[in-house]
């Protein structure tokens, strides 16, 4: 096992590249990218006049009318996709920040991490130490033990004489 492998996981670089394509892949189905350019659809009310013809009153009239309605509609239409476009802009923001966040938990969670080895390292150096704290009270205690024994053999010794 390659040491990228045991530090990034036993993923093959198939599942990496998936991982990547998930990365890089539109946030809608419907968002315009190189790979997805639209429809290239456009808005057209009324037909292409294709050549020059005469138009009566009640024609002209009612294209007139017309022709407010849409400067009317095409005023709001502007306000909307420029409001659209804010909000797009804010989402943007949005989802920047939330990803800068991810990092910033990620990072420290690192760090968190390797305190938590380094406090796991001293730990086990102190793990000597401790042995040799448990060697000193086993020797301190048969010392004692010892003393004890050539104590009651001096008392009973001496009281048999």
């Amino acid at each position: 096992m390659g040491t990228m492998t045991r530090l990034f996981g036993g993923e093959s670089s198939d599942a990496i590249s998936s991982k990547s394509d998930k990365l890089t892949a539109p946030t809608d189905a419907s968002v315009i990218t190189p790979l997805n350019p639209g429809t290239f659809a456009s808005i057209r009310t009324s037909p292409v006049v294709d050549a020059p013809r005469y138009f009566d009153k009640e024609e002209a009239d009612k294209l007139k009318e017309l022709a407010k309605e849409k400067t009317e509609g095409a005023r709001h239409a502007k306000k909307a996709y420029k409001s659209l476009g804010q909000i797009e802009e804010a989402d943007a923001k949005v989802h920047k920040a939330h990803r800068k966040y991810e990092g910033a938990v990620a990072t420290n969670e690192l760090t968190k991490k390797k305190a938590d080895v380094g406090l796991a390292k001293t730990l086990h150096g102190l793990r000597p130490g401790y042995a040799r704290l448990g060697v000193g009270l086993e020797k301190a205690e048969t010392r004692a033990a010892e003393r004890i024994e050539a104590i009651k053999a001096k008392l009973l010794g001496g009281t048999e004489q």
